[in-house]
């Protein structure tokens, strides 16, 4: 029996009936939205934001109406998918509470009312566990909300559940696919049968895509919120390490870790941001914050249809390396690059001038050498210690990675030795060789590499305000810079695309249908910026309503507010 249905199923049974729980799966192309009884609402799929705060304003819905219908769509495909790995017992009652707020005239900002989804690396003290997909922490119980967390409740949000994640945010195994924990399962995407939904916040990224809640927040340390957005046709922010505080997020390293949206649309995700940024005084990274609390950027105002205008944008091809022998166009990945050159057409239309060629020169040292490794390796004992040591509740006493080693050898249900740990003996290796300087020399080699050489150099030095690549080629310096990253929705690989499997052959990475997107990248701290030039491509191209899932859950807020019935048997989680 899998986590999510030993924990939380029952007590929503009780809290929202069981006579809707099914199976059945739509495999048609979803309506724009459903007509009941001549009153329209819109699609859950695709209402963004703005949509779904009209419904509320007017009475069309309340929240308690989309805890109800998102709850049904995570069940209506989660035995499929696995997004989901928890449901918020509270969820309904916090709904409640809002509503009445709303109607009192209380309304704590944009989000007020509206479902959201957390990673399960994103604690909160509340009824539901915070695992990084291990029962190592199941019980586990946290002193109060992770910062993220609380910030969203207090801006009016409802924390749904939590989703899904690579265990330990992949940080365990050499040998398990992106999406798959020993609490949850494998997450599977929605754009093609068993779809590798790539990335650790594989859960937030199938869940925000087939809108199971209006958006979800997800972790990176190397690729963790883009590459689940890039492969499920989102728009994902990956913030500055420091401007989203980390407290209470289960950790693999302080110097790369950082918490983001994964939304539908590039302003969601900007209204999500606007509600989690700011600095914490328990995440002494966000001292570096070099905004005030009350003079936090407009994010939303950022969205403007013109952001383009002007606006110097960088190519750095040496990024893109596409396996193909001396061929890229024999790659399956090959689709990828007409589109970018489409990508870049419709910048340059839109008054953006491309410097096109651009070389990292530091990019072939980092190829070469374990900076990264040596860092993020010496980094997660230490840090995971460090979350050990601030949970109340303990149920199995682990204070190190030696304990939770001896937890995962020992535990059947961890799935042990078919899954390995050997990314922690590398930790072990690498930490109990390297000392504090050694560790340093590494983190300042990589800022000069990554950084000078890379792409801060480029920038100051073309005078850009910001540099893209295929998605899937912008993950490592922003990563190892700890500097922003937007991905925006693309395009797809056509219907005779060369399929290719994961490294362990039990999911697909490319196949037809299966998304891809554009990211934008900047300096530390600028996601301003980088969120205007992301909106105006996004308004120019709405890539994401030309791509559609093949799954796709049937209920829409309409059925509930009609108390349209589903007697289809129980579901699975």
């Amino acid at each position: 029996m899998r986590f999510l249905q030993s924990l939380c199923l029952l007590p929503l049974a009780t809290a929202f009936g069981s006579s809707w729980y099914h199976n059945a799966f739509s495999w048609q192309k979803p309506l724009l939205g459903s007509t009941v009884n001549g009153v329209h609402f819109p699609s859950l799929l695709d209402a963004d934001l703005e949509d779904l705060a009209a419904g509320l304003e007017k009475g069309l819905f309340t929240s308690v109406d989309l805890v109800n219908a998102y709850t049904r769509r995570i069940l209506e495909v989660n035995s499929t998918l696995k997004a989901v790995t928890q449901l918020n017992p509270d969820a309904l009652t916090i709904a409640s509470e809002l509503d009445i707020a709303r109607t009192n005239g209380t309304i704590r900002g944009p989000l007020h009312g509206i479902p959201i989804l957390l990673k399960d690396n994103i604690a909160t003290a509340d009824k539901m566990d915070n695992t990084a997909g291990s029962y190592a922490l199941v019980g586990a119980k946290v002193p109060e909300d992770s910062t993220v967390a609380a910030k969203l409740r207090k801006a009016g949000a409802i924390i749904l559940g939590k989703t899904n994640l690579s265990e330990w945010a992949n940080f365990r195994s050499k040998n398990y696919t992106s999406g798959w924990s020993t609490t949850g399962g494998q997450t599977e995407g929605a754009y093609y049968p068993q779809q590798d939904p790539s990335g650790s916040s594989s859960g937030s990224g199938v869940a925000s895509a087939l809108g199971l809640a209006l958006a979800s927040l997800g972790t990176e340390t190397h690729g963790s919120i883009l590459a689940p957005s890039d492969a499920n046709n989102l728009v994902g922010i990956k913030p500055s390490v420091g401007l989203t505080s980390r407290y209470l997020v289960v950790p693999i390293s302080e110097h790369q870790d950082t918490v983001g949206p994964m939304a539908r649309t590039v302003k969601d995700a900007a209204y999500v941001l606007s509600a989690i940024v700011g600095s914490d005084p328990n995440d002494n990274y966000t001292s570096a914050i070099p905004f005030s609390s009350d003079k936090t950027p407009d994010y939303v105002g950022a969205c403007d249809y013109f952001a383009l205008r002007g606006a110097r944008i960088g190519v750095p091809r040496n990024l893109i390396e596409i396996d193909g022998d001396d061929d890229p166009s024999t790659s399956p990945y090959a689709p990828l690059l007409p589109a970018f050159e489409t990508a870049l057409s419709i910048l340059r239309s839109a008054g953006a001038t491309i410097i096109d060629d651009l070389f990292l020169p530091g990019f072939d040292t980092i190829k070469k050498e374990n900076f990264e490794f040596t860092v993020v390796d010496t980094d997660f004992p230490r840090n995971l210690a460090t979350y050990f040591a601030q949970l109340i509740v303990n149920p199995h006493n682990l204070t190190s990675l030696k304990d939770l080693e001896r937890f995962t050898h020992s535990f059947p249900e961890e799935d042990w030795p078919e899954h390995d740990t050997l990314t922690w003996d590398r930790s072990f290796n690498v930490s109990a060789t390297t000392t504090p300087a050694q560790a340093w020399g590494n983190y300042t080699a990589l800022q000069h590499y990554a950084g000078e050489l890379g792409l801060f150099g480029a920038l100051k030095n073309h005078s850009l305000d910001a540099m893209v690549l295929p998605t899937m080629f912008a993950m490592g310096l922003p990563a190892e810079l700890g500097s922003p990253v937007i991905s925006v929705p693309m395009g797809k690989y056509p219907e005779d695309a060369k399929k290719l499997k994961n490294g362990y052959g039990n999911q697909w990475l490319v196949a037809p249908g299966v998304p891809f997107g554009l990211a934008f990248m900047g300096e530390r701290f600028s996601e301003e910026k980088l969120i205007g030039l992301a909106y105006a491509f996004e308004q120019r191209t709405k890539v994401r309503g030309q791509v559609r899932p093949y799954l796709v859950p049937r209920t829409e807020v309409g059925d509930v507010v009609v108390g349209v019935g589903m007697d289809v048997g129980k579901g699975d989680l």
